[in-house]
């Protein structure tokens, strides 16, 4: 394991490179953001406007735009600029995976009220939520490729369906990786959904599993329009972040002023952010307690690096975020465990199969990683059995013949 020298991101973050300096490349994009003068930004707000104008003047729908939210303070900041800034009707959509928490529900709900929107929320049946969270938990060592799906989905549907040529989305999806410079204007695109956000799968992926049995009507919302379909409306998918100056930390003070808005009643246990991801209980903990087993780093990381680069963290306090909070076993995993009716047994030996050899080796019958402070940790059962250790093993042998 290499980690960034300024933020706490390893090398094996998707996307990420580390230069001969030991900075990576989110940080680099960041130097280069960070950079930009107020001038600049009141150009790129100019553009912003200028691209409605064009867009909306020549939409025969009866809404100006769409917004994909979740309730979260994204989505209130979205809604915000676009109904109170702007003076514009948006139709507010939301993809419903069954994972809200209690204050997650709050925040959803007041939206159309908040911002005298219409609100369509949209939620398969749980039924074949639970199949799809055990099929991709297996498959993919991720039980919430349908809320990913679903959100990068659904929306699009509606807009083909109504006829609004412009979605407006937030934070670029990219901003961990550092892929693109602030000349980019990076749009949704149909291969960006399926590559980063459905980890390369599609609803037909999921119909041949032998234990949990889907149809194609099951799936009907995760089906994305056909090409004829978008260019006739001439959907588009615009990101704010490229046009203000994206700072969660500031957004979630303005939404909790204006609206009420709700942050986590409880502490998560893999993260010390109280206000990320509360329209999914599992995103902050056995979500991403996967991807802490799959590549070593986790949450905590992601949430560390982004507030190291505003100044929020030093890289020490980050470091220390790290350690604390990266390696736990949410208490979540049981509430998944009843919800899909698993043994844990299970869940560990299916989870195992799918750590990077790259991060981890057995030692003394411990799972191994370097760690960003300097030293090698254990973590996971003493004495794994055998047949935990030939699972991953021939998991890793599959993978390298592919």
């Amino acid at each position: 394991m290499t980690y960034c020298q300024r933020c706490v991101y390893p090398q094996i973050s998707v996307n990420l490179n580390i230069d001969d300096q030991g900075i990576c490349s989110s940080c680099r994009t960041f130097e280069k953001f960070n950079e930009l003068t107020p001038e600049f930004w009141y150009k790129r707000k100019k553009k912003f406007e200028q691209l409605l104008d064009e867009i909306i003047t020549k939409s025969n729908s009866e809404y100006d735009c769409l917004i994909p939210v979740s309730g979260g303070k994204d989505s209130y900041y979205q809604t915000h600029m676009i109904v109170k800034e702007y003076g514009l009707k948006p139709l507010l959509v939301t993809y419903h995976g069954n994972n809200y928490l209690p204050e997650g529900d709050h925040n959803r709900d007041r939206m159309r009220h908040n911002f005298n929107a219409d609100h369509i929320v949209f939620g398969p049946s749980v039924e074949v939520l639970k199949k799809l969270n055990r099929i991709c938990f297996k498959k993919m060592g991720d039980m919430n490729w349908q809320n990913h799906c679903g959100i990068m989905t659904y929306p699009i549907q509606v807009a083909v369906r109504h006829k609004i040529p412009l979605i407006i989305w937030g934070e670029t999806n990219w901003d961990i990786s550092g892929m693109y410079e602030p000349d980019d204007f990076v749009e949704f695109s149909a291969r960006v959904r399926h590559e980063h956000d459905l980890r390369g799968f599609e609803w037909y992926d999921m119909l041949n599993d032998s234990d949990d049995k889907l149809t194609e009507k099951d799936l009907l919302w995760a089906k994305y329009p056909a090409d004829e379909q978008i260019l006739k409306v001439g959907v588009r998918g615009i990101y704010l972040g490229n046009f203000f100056k994206w700072d969660p930390n500031n957004h979630v003070k303005m939404v909790m002023e204006k609206y009420d808005w709700q942050p986590a009643r409880q502490p998560f246990e893999r993260t010390y952010r109280m206000f990320s991801n509360l329209d999914d209980r599992y995103e902050n903990g056995v979500h991403d307690l996967l991807k802490f087993i799959k590549f070593g780093y986790g949450r905590a990381s992601d949430h560390a690096s982004k507030d190291i680069r505003d100044g929020y963290l030093t890289r020490q306090q980050g470091i220390e975020m790290v350690k604390k909070y990266d390696h736990i076993v949410s208490s979540d995993l049981n509430h998944w465990l009843n919800y899909v009716a698993m043994q844990e047994e299970e869940f560990w030996k299916i989870a195992d199969t799918f750590r990077d050899p790259r991060v981890w080796t057995i030692e003394h019958g411990q799972w191994v990683k370097d760690n960003i402070w300097s030293n090698r940790s254990a973590y996971g059962s003493v004495n794994l059995t055998k047949q935990r250790i030939e699972d991953y093993n021939k998991r890793q042998q599959e993978l390298n013949k592919k």
